[in-house]
């Protein structure tokens, strides 16, 4: 006979504002097998742990159920408490009444009956759990970075500094991201070529750290400290190992009229590039769309000039699989589509341009040399309209709803660097209001302000028309003077919305963890987590988990390395003993659970059975390696003949939930 102790939680008033705590406790306590049932104000706190303990060991307790917040908050709290009792962890359920009931009803009277409700569906479950014994799996001690931005190579610098290697997966042929396009960084107004370039260096040196640059992650199987990933190393059509460099190959390339990326298309590039002078590798790329040699034979000129014989035109895509214990995601932001956007004319007039892309005319090594110039006659601007929020805090499905958080620092910014080098300039900032939310910011926007006499105005841009004088009229509203406003502007600079890169979605899928309603990945946890993604082993560093500025993107970088370098310490990790296991008697071999299984943890063996009749039959049934398996469950819902399970989740325990909800 089973003696269960029930511990109802007030989560001071998150829970007992709305749930009767009180009435749970007592409508719990009459359940069969419940020898205690009593609520307290914190049970994570240490003296509610120790009223656990002490009614385990004073109630010889075989069964512990805690009516409390989510699982993934305090399970492993409650599970260690009754372990240092004496009772087997797996022996502990937990009831979410705060984010099932407390939260998301007002009514008293719903949220304390279905608080009873999942309470007795725990208790239902006790009853039929079992012990369980974790065993352990070993950590491969090296880590994957995919991504190499700041984030990426910060988080590598750290993992290596640490004595463990990384390779870091850029899909671009250099690694730098965004950060290598931007010419100062604010609030310091320091370049960012100074501060980036000694990094992608040092990274590069690194004797622990592999650069694997044009490269994507093609597939990832495994579980934490033991993936396997397999790189996809695409064709350069340059040997890597003998170019130098120099650069010859680009200066004499006859196709000089491809858009050149780096300066978003606002010069071209040849078909063979190195993306700028700075690039880490410094190795050329012949883009194939557009070489000669590769679409229509013709040509090989770089060929022909490489005194190192580093062209390689048959060169094909590889593969390169490598096992690791951790994996730190990184891939970083993009500007969003603007196409959509046409009252700001940006497909129409070549002066309308994005905050990115003004990153690039003001650059030293842009495509004017870092003079400010109109795209369309190569003049000076002399006046120019800011735009901001353009697809950012959105309630339609243009935009995004939310804020991309770095646009007003990086509006003052460019407002403050035009106005110290250009003085005749004015500048103009339209804005629904400026948020400043970091260290020095607001002094920093203040300056562009008060010293730099940047016009910033609140209101919205209406509708922005290319004249045919060259002009650009931007009709826009002062809201605080309510009135309307025509500017005859010379240029006009679209602070455009960030996104996830286009990469996150599907590398989510294969990393098997949990992505956000707007593409970021979602953390562990937001307060207690935040560089942990929901499947253990996988990291989160930079804008991929959400829009951040330099500073904090460095400083989750660090953060997500210290976890990394928490996990690849180990020999061995404790294995999550929940996993699935095939009733051989039942199962018909159909190789359904095989197929949905992520970790590939399923096999199928022959095995030999004793029929009824006393013949021998040989058949052929599904095998779980439990070192493997990470008890996600999706075999037991593939599995046509109910032959799979899941330790821990069996389906007669959740059938017992059910039952006890429907009574």
């Amino acid at each position: 006979m089973k003696r269960i102790g029930v511990f109802v939680c007030h989560c001071g008033t998150n829970i007992a504002a709305t749930v009767d705590v009180k009435a749970v406790a007592e409508a719990l306590g009459h359940e069969p097998g419940v020898v205690i049932s009593q609520d307290y104000q914190y049970m994570c706190s240490e003296s509610g742990q120790n009223l656990v303990k002490n009614a385990i060991k004073e109630h010889n307790l075989t069964g512990v159920v805690v009516c409390s917040c989510s699982p993934r908050m305090h399970e492993n709290t409650f599970r260690k408490a009754a372990a240092s009792a004496g009772l087997n962890p797996y022996l502990v359920e937990i009831a979410n009444i705060r984010e099932q009931c407390s939260w998301i009803h007002k009514d008293i009277a719903s949220a304390t009956e279905k608080a009873i409700i999942l309470g007795k569906a725990a208790v239902a479950k006790v009853h039929l759990n079992s012990p369980l014994t974790a065993g352990e799996s070993p950590v491969v001690k090296r880590a994957l970075v995919i991504g190499g931005g700041i984030a990426g190579i910060q988080t590598a610098l750290d993992i290596a500094e640490a004595g463990f290697d990384v390779d870091i997966v850029e899909k671009n042929p250099t690694i730098g991201g965004k950060m290598a396009q931007i010419d100062k960084t604010f609030p310091t107004l320091d370049c960012a070529a100074c501060i980036l370039t000694p990094k992608m260096v040092e990274a590069s040196q690194n004797e622990h750290i592999t650069i694997h640059s044009f490269s994507e992650v093609a597939d990832v199987k495994g579980f934490v400290g033991n993936f396997t990933v397999k790189i996809k190393k695409k064709a350069r059509f340059v040997d890597e190992t003998k170019c130098t460099g120099c650069g010859l190959c680009t200066e004499k390339c006859p196709m000089k009229k491809v858009p050149n990326e780096f300066n978003m298309g606002l010069d071209n590039r040849t078909a063979i590039y190195i993306p700028f002078a700075q690039a880490v590798p410094k190795v050329a790329t012949i883009d194939p769309n557009h070489c000669m040699m590769l679409s229509k034979g013709k040509c090989g000129i770089c060929s022909s000039v490489c005194s190192a014989g580093a062209i390689d035109y048959k060169q094909e895509d590889r593969f390169i699989e490598q096992k690791y214990g951790a994996i730190v995601v990184a891939t970083g932001f993009n500007p969003i589509n603007l196409d959509k956007y046409d009252e700001f004319a940006y497909n129409q007039c070549p002066d309308v341009v994005t905050s990115l892309e003004l990153e690039r005319l003001m650059n030293a090594a842009g495509p004017n040399g870092g003079t400010l110039l109109r795209p369309s006659d190569k003049t000076h601007p002399h006046k120019i309209v800011f735009v901001q929020c353009v697809g950012s805090r959105c309630d339609d499905s243009k935009g995004k709803p939310y804020c991309s958080k770095i646009c007003c620092m990086y509006t003052a910014k460019h407002a403050m660097l035009i106005r110290e080098k250009y003085p005749d300039t004015e500048v103009y900032v339209f804005y629904i209001d400026v948020r400043t939310p970091g260290k020095n910011f607001d002094e920093f926007y203040r300056r562009a302000v008060e010293q730099y006499n940047v016009h910033y105005i609140k209101g919205m841009v209406g509708k922005v028309t290319p004249r045919s004088d060259g002009k650009i009229d931007v009709q826009a509203s002062d809201l605080l003077a309510n009135e309307q406003l025509h500017i005859d502007a010379d240029m006009v600079v679209l602070a455009a919305a960030i996104e996830p890169d286009k990469t996150a979605r599907p590398l989510a899928t294969m990393l098997t963890t949990q992505m956000d309603t707007n593409d970021f990945f979602t953390e562990a946890h937001p307060k207690l987590r935040p560089v942990e993604s929901a499947t253990a082993g996988i990291f989160l560093s930079g804008a991929c988990q959400g829009p951040k500025d330099i500073p904090e993107t460095v400083a989750q970088a660090s953060a997500a390395a210290a976890k990394a370098i928490g996990l690849l310490v180990k020999n061995s990790i404790t294995c999550n003993p929940c996993v699935a296991h095939s009733d051989e008697l039942m199962c018909n071999g159909c190789s359904s659970c095989e197929k949905v299984c992520p970790y590939g943890a399923i096999t199928y063996i022959d095995k030999e059975f004793k029929m009824p009749d006393r013949t021998i039959a040989v058949r052929r049934v599904a095998s779980v390696n439990p070192a493997v398996c990470q008890g996600c469950g999706a075999c037991t819902v593939a599995c046509p003949s109910g032959a799979m399970d899941l330790s821990g989740f069996s389906n007669s325990q959740i059938m017992s939930e059910v039952d006890a909800i429907c009574k």
